[in-house]
């Protein structure tokens, strides 16, 4: 049985432990800090219908409304499947509306036209002045509890999840990776771990491990400031019906409302330092679409980081695409034994497992078919079983 070592512990790593244990493979995962202590553990929690990224990143929206369908089946009781609305304030959304519409069709994104009258009615607290919205199957999803639900069944299957265990460097022979060196940052020991294959799944910090392996890989991150304000205003999700940008999303996560977010580039995903006026520029962007958004009380603010691939033709962070990639080293780099996944969005963790647990079995020789589309996962409390 080949021995895969996957480092990373978000929620990408966890989809593919849960991936390769299913298809019969040894697995070990190493986390440098906490479980899900990363960008995963930090984002709005939005499960996307691909409505954002219908217009400019149709790639993107199909990946995404493929895995929504899929995630409401393996493990619904993560989501809180409540639908979101597009809406149009001014006439410039409005204008935006039929390309919007025409490219959900286009990528199997279901579409409801709403009046302003219905939109109100099922949102109050939307802006009274709104012109129309467009109903989608966006969802909220717990950013912690659903990577879980793939942890838990992962570890239930075999698999060995390692926390507070940092990659600090790889060892070498003839071109090829053959195992890699863990800190152990509870027991303040160095250790080695050997392995078949390594997969790198450090999300934003996944260019600092083909670091260690002396390789370039083609990763941005991309830090954005979210809010959470007091109390939940919408049961909806509610976007901006206009081109994705700042301060165009509220995600209603159990009492709080979640605004997001801002979006800037970043060389080092450890040393981001958060502009002082983001905050007020979410909240005042915000409030355009719910007015109650500039009154209520501010929970918390933070930050996370996005680990997008590098696009230097891109003009700006916001169109940098949200789709994601696998590269086998030994074809860029001339490394044999090191895998990496990066890219994405939470929506897409199990489909990036499974694209990267192909490219596996590719390069093992085991033709192993993926069974994670229709596997219900174990609950979250499984985990500490």
């Amino acid at each position: 049985m080949e021995h895969i070592v996957i480092i990373g512990g978000g929620g990408t790593g966890a989809a593919l432990a849960h991936d390769l244990v299913l298809r019969g493979f040894e697995v070990s995962l190493f986390e440098r800090g906490e479980l899900l202590s990363g960008a995963t553990g930090r984002h709005h929690g939005l499960l996307h219908s691909g409505g954002r990224y219908a217009v400019d990143d149709p790639e993107a929206a199909r990946e995404c409304i493929r895995e929504n369908n899929i995630l409401r089946r393996i493990a619904p009781e993560a989501i809180e499947q409540n639908d979101g609305l597009f809406v149009a304030l001014n006439d410039s959304d409005m204008d935006y509306r039929p390309a919007f519409l025409e490219k959900c069709g286009q990528s199997d994104i279901p579409t409801e036209e709403l009046t302003a009258a219905q939109a109100l009615a099922i949102e109050p607290a939307l802006h009274p002045d709104l012109k129309a919205a467009v109903r989608l199957p966006d969802a909220t999803l717990d950013a912690w509890r659903l990577p879980l639900y793939f942890y838990a069944t992962a570890k239930a299957n075999g698999a060995r999840i390692h926390n507070f265990s940092q990659a600090i460097g790889f060892q070498k022979s003839n071109c090829t990776i053959t195992g890699v060196r863990i800190f152990d940052h509870q027991t303040e020991r160095e250790y080695d771990v050997s392995g078949d294959l390594f997969v790198n799944a450090a999300g934003a910090w996944a260019g600092k491990i083909c670091a260690l392996a002396d390789i370039p890989l083609p990763i941005q991150p991309g830090p954005g400031v979210m809010v959470a304000v007091e109390p939940r205003l919408t049961d909806m999700v509610i976007n901006r019906l206009h081109q994705a940008g700042e301060g165009d999303i509220i995600v209603p996560q159990r009492e709080l409302s979640v605004l997001g977010t801002t979006l800037w580039l970043a060389e080092d995903p450890d040393r981001i330092e958060s502009p002082s006026d983001h905050v007020q520029k979410i909240i005042d962007l915000c409030a355009q679409m719910v007015p109650a958004v500039k009154e209520k009380a501010i929970r918390s603010v933070w930050s996370a980081s996005r680990p997008l691939i590098e696009q230097k033709q891109a003009k700006e962070p916001q169109l940098i695409s949200r789709t994601f990639d696998c590269y086998d080293h030994k074809q860029r780099d001339n490394l044999e034994g090191l895998v990496s996944i990066i890219g994405g969005k939470a929506t897409t963790l199990r489909a990036m497992a499974e694209k990267a647990a192909d490219l596996i079995c590719r390069k093992i020789g085991r033709n192993i078919t993926c069974k994670t589309t229709t596997e219900k996962l174990f609950h979250y409390r499984h985990f500490y079983k």
